[in-house]
């Protein structure tokens, strides 16, 4: 499911906002200098989910702080007795 993400780098302190179901706002503790900020995103976003940062992709906007991701989720194991 395409999240849209708008993210704030060089903050205080990082942390997520849900704003609705498929809007987040990022505050991302790094600079935007040599995708530092970047990097610190997937590992902000990984946290947040509880998924691998490898199980979120970018979709648009790579340099802009308005951003499309992916998510995806590990498909629920099948519980049997």
């Amino acid at each position: 499911m395409p999240t849209r993400v708008y993210v704030t780098p060089n903050a205080k302190q990082a942390r997520v906002v849900k704003v609705s179901e498929d809007y987040f706002e990022v505050w991302v503790d790094d600079r935007a200098v040599g995708s530092r900020a970047n990097k610190r995103l997937w590992e902000i976003l990984a946290e947040h989910f509880m998924v691998p940062k490898s199980r979120i992709s970018l979709l648009r906007g790579t340099k802009s702080r308005n951003r499309t991701v992916d998510v995806i989720f590990e498909p629920a194991e099948n519980l049997t007795s």
